[in-house]
Order: structure tokens, then sequence, then C-alpha cells
């Protein structure tokens, strides 16, 4: 993990993701970038000087803005960490996708805010439209405290398909944190099977990982995805919520059209999605 983003507004999620990023770049010694977009009432790049003091609203914010991106800043470097800060005006969720494959990011880690509805960070953004076209890990941060390093991480898939290189990365993750791996298979209403016959496609995935140790593996007959995890989480000790998405569609089709929308919603635990 050569460098990883955070896109920011400052808020307090927000904050809470600076910090998880400035941890696992120190466990990586990565690079941080730090990204905030920012609204202007005009186009703010062809303003001259003089233009922009018919702004003085925006000027003060674009200072406030540049203050708390040099705070953040100051907090890596005090940790040792190569850092840069970016603050662009009039962007949205694609100026953070652009920006993350211009440099190559290995990672994204953002703040959401809320439990419910459509969560929104930075300039209002939705949130999976990161989490669907981003083709590095995205890690969601939401209103439950980080644990960190991560000790117990939950891998969630049907194990249906070839999901050899996403559970690499949470394997190389586990591995830095020494945390235990839970693999979980949620099975609905329309696929309730046997749990012996539900855990021959996670063994199997298990085969290519001879040296993995440190794992549990667990199949549920729920309702629906969702409830499944909720009813794993209340069950286990989990600090990271891992689960894979397809660029095509932009959803999980390993479970339904809205699991990632709703997964990434409602829970409370940070959430990292894999693009395969």
């Amino acid at each position: 993990m050569k460098n990883i983003l955070i896109p920011t507004n400052f808020s307090k999620n927000c904050d809470k993701a600076a910090l998880l990023g400035i941890e696992m770049a120190k466990l990586y010694n990565s690079e941080i970038h730090f990204l905030h977009l920012m609204k202007t009432p005009v186009n703010w790049v062809k303003l001259d000087k003089l233009k922009e003091k018919r702004y003085p609203e925006t000027l003060k914010q674009i200072g406030i803005a540049k203050e708390a991106l040099r705070a953040l800043e100051k907090i890596a470097e005090r940790e040792g960490l190569k850092c840069r800060t970016f603050l662009q005006y009039d962007a949205g969720h694609a100026d953070i996708l652009e920006h993350s494959g211009h440099f190559h990011h290995d990672f994204i880690i953002t703040g959401s805010t809320g439990t419910n509805g459509v969560i929104r960070e930075m300039t209002g953004s939705n949130v999976e439209k990161i989490v669907r076209k981003a083709n590095a890990p995205v890690i969601v941060v939401k209103d439950e405290k980080v644990t960190f390093p991560f000790k117990n991480i939950v891998f969630v898939s049907d194990f249906k398909e070839d999901i050899t290189n996403a559970f690499k990365q949470v394997i190389s993750i586990a591995n830095e944190c020494e945390a235990r791996i839970h693999l979980l298979r949620i099975n609905t209403e329309t696929d309730f099977n046997n749990i012996e016959l539900g855990l021959n496609p996670i063994k199997q995935l298990l085969q290519k990982f001879p040296d993995l140790k440190n794992f549990s593996m667990a199949v549920y007959n729920e309702p629906s995805v969702e409830t499944g995890i909720n009813t794993f989480v209340k069950q286990q000790p989990v600090d990271l919520i891992t689960m894979v998405t397809h660029g095509k569609t932009g959803f999980l089709n390993l479970f339904s059209k809205s699991i990632a929308e709703g997964v990434t919603n409602h829970s409370t635990l940070p959430v990292m999605t894999i693009h395969i």
C-alpha cells in the first residue's frame, strides 16, 4: 500500500477517517493525501486576485479549508508520514475518482454521517457513487468508534464466484493488524440451505490460502443480507465489515441490487468495499 487518499469535509466522521488513514499509513509506511472539495459561486480557478475580493464569504471559507487541511497535514507529519493536501473547487464525486486515478491510490478512506436514508459527505456527493466506481478499496467510517488496529474483520460473500484477489487484500490487512477474519455467508429466503452445504464454497476458497490460520466460518439463513450481518455483529466482536463490489452494475450482485447501499448506509461500523 503505497498511498492513501482521504477525501474530507472536516466533519466528525471524516476526522475519524483521517485518523484511521494516518494509522494505516503508519502501518504500511504509505504516503497520505487529504482532499477537500469546495463549491464556489463562480469558476474560482479562472478568477484573478482582484475579482476574488468580490466574494468575501467564499474567500473566508477557502481560508478555513486551507487551515483545516494544514492541521491534518501537521498531524501526519508528526507521525513521520509523507503527506500532501489538495483543495478542489466546484467538485463532485467524479473529481475524487479522477484524483484517485491520477495518483493511483491504493486505498480511499472517508467518513459519512447518518445511519438511514442516503449517506452523504464532502459537497453532498453520494458515498455509494465513490464505492461503486473507485478502483481502489474504499473504507467508509460511520458513527461508531473506530478500533484500530482491527482485531476482528468479517468478510461477507456468497462465495460463488472467484473473489481470490479481493480476499488477498483482506488477508493483507488482517496480517498487518494480527486480526481474525470471520468468513460469513448469508443465505436469504431464496436460497436457504443446509448450513454444512453452505460452508463448502467457503472451504474451497480457503484451500487457496493454506497458511491462513486465524479465521472462522459461519453461514446464516436470514431474511436479508443486512439482517444476517446485524445478527453476526451482535454475536461477535467486529471492527470492520468487508465485501466486494462489481464495477459494471455498481452493486453487489453477490446478494441483491441494493446491498451495497443498504449495508453502507445503515451500518454504524466501518465498511470496506473491494472492486472486482
